[in-house]
């Protein structure tokens, strides 16, 4: 008898990777909270808002690198466009947000442009419950589209990681246009209310801090399950030799477009959840760069792992954080030089790495 839904999601991860996660929610939901509300700035132990924002960015980060993950580690489509899903679905929600910040009237960059009234697209923005559904389904459409008419012509490879990037890139020129009306090269900035309550506010900056750790843990549950399952095990078939699936009886183009679709939605997530915390959003984050980096996360940590680009989200992330700081020209050379490495002698990156290192001293043992 086939085991109930929810059975069969308990069930992906096992006892250790429970407890792992359960810790992980434990330090975001009560412990940094604590440290950054109960002790005073001057204590050593003290979380400051800075670390709070950083480590919610890295978080939304990481959320993108599973989503990356699931196309690229599992579906083996190497995907160099992702930067526009996380983006679509922060311009989402920045709308809304912008409507909450003029009130009745038109958003500050439609004032200085002298519009008289809102695009058709706007109409609807300044409700929560609608963003909400734009940060799902503009990235999932949009992914759709696009992916149903690559994956029924059959493009793959270095083709289709060409075309996602000159997608990304066609968007970011679009959306530096003011006419579109999603302020330029500006974007959207200056938030000041989410819900009622103050954005940068240190209740609402914790509450969105936990519901992206909330986010990120259900991701991965989600992303265990699904990679556990019959489509998941078809889609690993499917990227390790499809045309002996399609010889079974199998249409590799529905399992590619629904794992590309699902992969845009999380990223659309993601960008949502990162644009109150980081305070703006605009159409850089649409760079083929960033898109770019999306993969050197995952690569590092190890694709087809689902920890493995969590992990390379935030080693990359806090260095880049270090980088920049300490030797800001440096940092590109440090980047290119980490995915070289990891490339050439770690090419299942730091989860393989451990792999070895654990599996050589339980062999000298």
């Amino acid at each position: 008898m086939r085991k109930p839904l929810i059975v069969r999601i308990l069930s992906s991860l096992d006892t250790r990777a429970w407890i792992a996660l359960a810790v992980f929610l434990g330090l975001a939901l009560a412990v940094v909270p604590a440290l950054h509300l109960a002790l005073p700035e001057d204590s050593p132990f003290h979380v400051s808002t800075y670390a709070i924002t950083l480590l919610g960015k890295i978080m939304c980060y990481a959320l993108v690198a599973v989503a990356m993950d699931l196309i690229w580690g599992y579906g083996g489509i190497l995907s160099l466009g992702h930067g526009l899903f996380f983006a679509l679905g922060g311009y989402a929600f920045g709308m809304y947000l912008m409507r909450q910040a003029s009130g009745a009237g038109l958003p500050e960059f439609m004032v200085f442009l002298d519009w008289k009234e809102l695009p058709w697209f706007w109409l609807g923005s300044d409700s929560f419950g609608w963003a909400a559904v734009l940060v799902i389904a503009l990235p999932a459409a949009v992914a759709f589209v696009f992916g149903y008419f690559a994956f029924r012509s059959r493009i793959k490879g270095v083709y289709f990681s060409i075309i996602t990037q000159a997608l990304t890139y066609a968007a970011m020129l679009l959306f530096f246009r003011n006419e579109t009306g999603f302020g330029g090269n500006n974007g959207f900035t200056d938030f000041q209310r989410v819900l009622g309550h103050a954005v940068t506010g240190p209740g609402t900056r914790l509450v969105l801090f936990g519901l992206t750790a909330l986010a990120l843990a259900a991701t991965l549950v989600f992303a265990a399950w699904l990679v556990k399952s019959k489509f998941g095990r078809v889609l690993t078939a499917i990227r390790d030799a499809e045309s002996r699936v399609m010889f079974i009886g199998y249409n590799p183009l529905w399992y590619k477009l629904a794992i590309w679709v699902v992969s845009a939605a999380l990223c659309g997530i993601a960008g949502a959840l990162y644009v109150p915390q980081v305070g703006i959003i605009n159409p850089s984050e649409m760079s083929p760069g960033n898109s770019i980096e999306i993969a050197i996360w995952v690569a590092v940590g190890g694709r087809g792992t689902l920890i493995g680009p969590i992990i390379g989200a935030f080693v990359v992330n806090l260095a880049k954080s270090w980088f920049t700081v300490s030797f800001p020209e440096y940092w590109l050379f440090f980047l290119g030089l980490l995915f070289i490495v990891v490339t050439l002698m770690l090419p299942q990156g730091l989860v393989g790495l451990w792999k070895k290192l654990t599996n050589k001293e339980g062999a000298a043992a």
